[in-house]
């Protein structure tokens, strides 16, 4: 890795839902072997372990996305060097509201669950949050998956085995009230909600969506979308698919070409440093 001012020696990862930091760590020691400082902060309460969170969930429950975000980027506003931030599922959400904010060098979203406005619903997406969505009081409770359901959302292109050992490693309760609030009720709500973000902003840093060709829970029509939302926006959009790849593209074989392509293209067209003051 080369550096200078300009160039961002930090990259922060941003985890999804039904997901902690422990998601990113093939990703971590990935990036840390090329040199880089990586960050993977947790969403407030989930700096404990998976294990700690399935025992106590009443954080997750009670989680809101606004001190989410405001965590998310007092962690980025102390990289000295505005850093590379990538964002997996919610965690692209996540991600376009903190650039939105003016933060980070460049950004990629992969498998980006969408920010407000964006009325792409496959019946493949709906079948994968139907287990939330299905019973009204997930609304209170941190709400997970069964294996199977996890098998199908998450873990499609791996065997059952396989998937059972992925769930069993990483698999938390998510927010009821986010998968409601932000994938069922937001579009419907007068006014703006809190995964609304600018899509006409020009001052914001370059930002890549990559879309898995074999996700179910976010498929790439989804993030085509939420991508072509920003056209009149100067800022350079970009959006590739990788075929094949199911939602847990950042673990499933092969996840090294999703990382060196994500960082490939964050080094490419990552924006200088604003001018002190």
């Amino acid at each position: 890795m080369t550096s200078s001012a300009a160039t961002p020696d930090t990259i922060v990862l941003i985890h999804g839902l039904w997901m902690t930091p422990r998601s990113w760590e093939g990703w971590v020691a990935h990036y840390e072997a090329q040199g880089y400082k990586v960050l993977t902060p947790a969403y407030p309460g989930f700096e404990i372990e998976v294990e700690a969170l399935r025992e106590n969930p009443d954080v997750i429950a009670k989680l809101t996305v606004p001190e989410t975000v405001d965590h998310l980027a007092s962690v980025i506003e102390s990289v000295a060097t505005p850093p590379i931030l990538i964002g997996h599922s919610f965690g692209g959400t996540l991600t376009q509201l903190l650039v939105a904010r003016g933060l980070g060098s460049a950004a990629v979203v992969v498998d980006s669950a969408p920010t407000e406005g964006v009325r792409v619903n496959p019946p493949s997406q709906i079948k994968s949050l139907f287990p939330v969505l299905k019973n009204p009081a997930n609304r209170h409770k941190a709400a997970g998956f069964t294996p199977k359901e996890f098998h199908y959302a998450f873990t499609n292109t791996l065997s059952e085995e396989e998937s059972q050992k992925v769930y069993d490693r990483y698999h938390i309760g998510a927010p009821g009230n986010w998968v409601w609030a932000y994938g069922l009720i937001a579009n419907f709500k007068p006014g703006h909600q809190e995964t609304w973000v600018d899509y006409s902003k020009d001052d914001r840093a370059p930002l890549l969506f990559i879309a898995g060709g074999a996700d179910h829970i976010m498929p790439p029509s989804v993030n085509k979308s939420n991508a072509k939302h920003y056209h009149k926006s100067s800022a350079l959009t970009d959006f590739y698919e990788f075929e094949g790849r199911s939602h847990w593209t950042c673990a499933e074989p092969g996840w090294e070409a999703v990382a060196d392509y994500a960082l490939e293209w964050a080094l490419k067209n990552a924006a200088p440093p604003a001018p002190a003051g």
